[in-house]
């Protein structure tokens, strides 16, 4: 094959796999959307069922004692999901950046198509300035798995309430438990998400 038909070849194989990294894209982002949806279904289905029993103080306990557990259980499943395809959804559009670079270093010539896929020396950093966002820490409280995160620390919080109530703990315990469960949650996010994008 001479070098006309291997660069023909290559571009192919580049089209296509921008067009298989955009369809990932877009499948990370619709599952977030269903395990959060499904996720925040099942709180409201207990929250609709707590008005049920709210006004039986024999079934109040009994009814918190079983569906918070389960609803912490599922709310952590759920947010380490989330992680993951917060993790996927980046990687994909590092790889589509570079591939835009590719189209701007060897097509473009002297136009300026694909002129911000090559921006910045930080290729991490040029990906996310093409959608419209700065990366950074600060940037996954905006994720999906941020929001997750931040009802379970308020589920967990609510748990520790209760136990709390019952052993005539205070409130600011509580507090503090709902907080640190966020902030472990939120570094987990940080965590995953740098080691992965090396």
């Amino acid at each position: 094959m001479d070098e006309g038909e291997r660069e023909q070849a290559l571009l192919t194989v580049l089209t296509t796999e921008h067009y298989a990294l955009q369809t990932s894209r877009a499948g990370t982002i619709a599952e977030a959307t269903g395990r959060a949806t499904i996720f925040l279904s099942v709180l409201s289905a207990a929250l609709i069922g707590l008005g049920f029993v709210a006004s039986n103080d024999k079934l109040v306990r009994p009814y918190l004692a079983a569906v918070l557990p389960t609803l912490v259980i599922i709310g952590v499943l759920t947010f380490l999901r989330l992680v993951e395809t917060t993790v996927e959804n980046s990687l994909d559009l590092l790889r589509i950046q570079r591939i835009r670079a590719y189209y701007h270093h060897q097509l473009a010539g002297e136009h300026d198509f694909f002129a911000d896929a090559v921006g910045a020396d930080d290729a991490m950093s040029t990906a996310w300035n093409l959608v419209g966002t700065r990366p950074g820490r600060w940037e996954f409280l905006l994720t999906t798995a941020a929001l997750v995160g931040a009802v379970n620390a308020v589920l967990s919080g609510l748990g520790i309430a209760l136990v709390a109530t019952t052993v005539g703990v205070g409130v600011g315990v509580t507090v503090l438990v709902a907080v640190v469960t966020f902030g472990v949650q939120f570094a987990y996010i940080v965590r995953a998400s740098a080691a992965r994008m090396r």
